[in-house]
Parts: C-alpha cells; structure tokens; sequence
C-alpha cells in the first residue's frame, strides 16, 4: 500500500460542542498511527479526544460554531500554529459545510476535496435530499414540508400515521435542546401541529415523511472515500444491529456486511451529485416494495468508519489523505466483513434497551473508545459517562422530592 505522506499533518473540525464524538478519536488514531501529526479542535483540554497519545495538539474553539467569520478566524490561527498546510476533516455537517464555504480563503493553508458548490449544505440539509432523490430516482420516504399548522395536519392525512418529523437542518437546534430532538415518531395530528408551530426555535423547516418501518436489520450504512475525479476510492456497507436512543438513533453496535445492490445505489447517488471526499448515507430497507430508501446524507465521515479497515489499516480518512496529498490510493487489502464496531457507552445501553444479544461473528471488534495502545480516552470517556449519570440521578431525586 502507498505510505502515507507524513509531512502533511491532518485537522480535525468539529463544531458540534460533543466530547464523546468516538468518530474524531477513530480518526486521530488512524492517522496518528500511520505517522502523520494530527491536530483538533476540542471543546477543552479535558476531553477525551485531548488525552489521545496520537494528537499532537489540542486547539480550543470557544466562539460561535455558526458564524464563518469566526470559524475562519479559528482556522487561519490554527494554521499559523500548525506551521504548514494541512488536510482540513470536518467531523459534524456543520463543520463540513462551513469548511466548503470556505474553500477558497483557506486555499494555501489546507487541503480540501473540491466539492461543487453549496452541494454539501443541499445534501446536509433533509428537505434538500428529497429533492436530489427525485432528481437521481433514488428512494426515499413520501416527505412534505408544511408552510402553516393546516398544512401539518393535511400532511398527517396524507401520509398516515405514525409518520416520522424532522428537521431540515437538524445542526441549528438550540444547544440546549429546548425539548426538540432532530428526529420524533408524530402519532396525532395536535403533535404535528406542536412541531410546526416550534419551527422559530428549531431554526429550519419542519418535514413530514413517511415511516418506514423500522424492523431489525432493516437499517443500513454505507461510508466512502470519493477521489478528485469522482471515483470511489474506497468503500464498504454496514447494517446497524443496535442503535441509540433505541430505536433510531446513531450506531452502537454495527456489522460489516458486503451489499452489492446498496453499495451500486449509494455510488449512484455520490457520483450523480459530482461528490468529492469521505461522506455516510443511512438507509432503510423496506420490505413491502424491496427497495433501500436513503434517509440521510452526511458529508462528512461517520462515526463508524473505522469498522471499515483493511488488514493494512486503509479506511476512508487515510484513503482521503492519501488522495488529497496526490498519492494512489489502493484496493482495499483482505477485507474483513463481519467485523462489528462498538461504541461501548452506547452499545451496553442499546443492548439493554432493546433486549438483544449481538456477536462479533468471528471476525473481531472495532471498538470505539478502548485501545490497548492509547488507553487514556477510554478511561476519560468512562469517568465522565460515570459523572454525568450520576448528576442525572440526582437531578431525578430532586425533581421528586419537590414533587
């Protein structure tokens, strides 16, 4: 396999304000490991991702996540720490598209892949995929976007409950919360009518969509590296066995699993829209008409990818490297489907949860915080899980007594 070029460090951006992000430690640790210095913004220097022997430096970012003026201030002073330029890996959709925005005022101080304008913001963006999808022919669930609360309800007739409510661009949901969640199963049309009437808080379009039903092994995954020319450079499809919040949440526990007619699909869709980098679709199977439905669409490396790692150690941050550097980028050598991946403070839970079991299959685990080499973010991640459990418990007891 082509080396690395190791005198071209790597930054990772993340602006979701996430300290138990396991995807920005998966890819400190690829890179790290191969050789190349590796940088990242944190939330502080007490997070987990800050205690990896594989980052050479932590950069604080305090300002606001969705200003570009300050995003960019915070890069170009990175940028003079760093010394020289650097392969820019946004980790969250909000650091994606702010990063493509940018592309050009960073020229000269990162390497970017080279994405067809605000591609990646219409691809994030949900009430924009169901557009693309009607455009590449690509499935996906009946969607309306109500302009009013009479328009939500009319939705709920024509769609039929329960039907599922998003938000268009679930990145822009206060940080607080401010009890909305970027996904919720809407089983009245009161319910949909509540949601619509939150859109000035949730600060994007409310959608309706179709429910697909969601049975076990219907959800899948699909993570690729896409080269400068357009071609998939590397590429693999998993099924998520467990999820958290059960039962549609992010991946705790994941399988590897070779899907042609998915894997076909999802290059359909990259190469239609002229795509550039590492991206993660989501998909539904729905057995009623046999055909994957794409529910999101993530410009940006997904939590997972290191459940999709050769024996040499190829994965799509290192295949992204390699080809924003000018390098080859090889066939994957001895793949390993079967392998599953575990986010251990999630995937306990999950299991619990759901009342399920779930095996390696002989193949081996990826686990997302636990490394024998770098031990100190998953003693990190499991104090903090520890603390912050034990201040939910208190606030419980508080909130009962007072009742």
């Amino acid at each position: 396999m082509s080396s690395l070029d190791t005198r071209v460090p790597a930054l990772l951006l993340r602006l979701d304000r996430n300290p138990f992000h396991h995807g920005s430690l998966g890819a400190v640790r690829s890179l790290g490991r191969a050789g190349v210095e590796v940088h990242a913004f944190v939330e502080t220097a007490r997070t987990p991702l800050a205690r990896s022997r594989y980052l050479r430096r932590a950069h604080l970012f305090d300002g606001d996540p969705w200003s570009p003026a300050e995003v960019e201030r915070a890069l170009v002073a990175a940028a003079e720490r760093i010394g020289r330029p650097a392969v820019l890996i946004p980790m969250d959709d909000v650091g994606a598209i702010t990063a493509a925005a940018l592309a050009d005022r960073l020229a000269g101080r990162f390497l970017l892949p080279a994405l067809p304008e605000g591609l990646a913001e219409r691809a994030a963006d949900k009430a924009e995929l169901a557009a693309l999808c009607a455009r590449l022919g690509v499935p996906h669930p009946p969607t309306a976007v109500p302009t009013s609360e009479q328009e939500a309800a009319d939705a709920v007739r024509a769609l039929g409950l329960p039907l599922v409510a998003k938000w268009s661009r679930p990145w822009l949901l206060p940080r607080d919360g401010a009890g909305l969640r970027s996904t919720t199963v809407v089983t009245s049309q009161a319910q949909a009518r509540r949601l619509f009437a939150a859109a000035p808080r949730a600060g994007s379009r409310l959608l309706l969509q179709r429910l697909v039903p969601g049975r076990p092994g219907a959800d899948w995954f699909f993570h690729g590296c896409f080269g400068a020319d357009g071609a998939c450079l590397l590429g693999g499809t998993g099924r998520k066995e467990l999820s958290w919040p059960v039962p549609a949440g992010l991946t705790a526990v994941g399988s590897w699993l070779p899907n042609p007619v998915l894997g076909r699909l999802a290059r359909r869709v990259a190469e239609g829209l002229g795509y550039r980098g590492v991206l993660d679709m989501d998909f539904r199977f729905d057995a009623a008409t046999g055909a994957y439905h794409l529910l999101d669409f993530n410009p940006r490396p997904g939590a997972q990818f290191r459940l999709f790692t050769d024996r040499s150690g190829l994965d799509v941050i290192r295949a992204l490297h390699l080809d924003l550097t000018g390098r080859a980028v090889p066939g994957p050598r001895s793949t390993r489907p079967g392998r599953v991946f575990v986010a251990e403070n999630y995937g306990v839970l999950a299991a619990l949860a759901a009342r399920r079991r779930w095996r390696a299959g002989g193949r081996g685990v990826e686990w997302a915080w636990f490394a024998a080499d770098d031990p100190a973010p998953f003693r990190a991640m499991a104090g903090g899980a520890l603390r912050r459990g034990l201040r939910t418990a208190q606030r419980g007891r508080e909130k009962r007594a007072v009742a």
